[in-house]
């Protein structure tokens, strides 16, 4: 479970990390291509080698649950948004 939550983290900052690693990317770019479009992508999976590391450092969580956890993570601002809006669907139809 704990590295369900782990994994959590690291996908919310998934943003954070791809300002992290740009410098990383500039030095990549001219051997190995990266298009703009695919710097988030190149973020979540180092948060996600970070998560699975962390998570076998404390023997805590399978791969499933390291990429559910993730991708919760990185979807949760967006899930909260719509969870809010439903909220107050509901209460503006009562």
């Amino acid at each position: 479970m704990f590295g369900f939550l782990i994994a959590a983290g690291f996908g919310f900052v998934t943003p954070q990390i791809e300002t992290l690693i740009a410098p990383l990317l500039k030095g990549i770019t001219p051997h190995i291509p990266i298009a703009d479009t695919e710097k988030r992508l190149v973020a979540f999976i180092a948060a996600m080698l970070a998560a699975g590391i962390a998570s076998a450092i404390f023997y805590s969580g399978t791969a499933f649950w390291v990429m559910a956890g993730g991708t919760l993570g990185y979807f949760a601002t967006r899930i909260i948004t719509a969870v809010k809006k439903l909220i107050a669907e509901r209460k503006a139809s009562e």
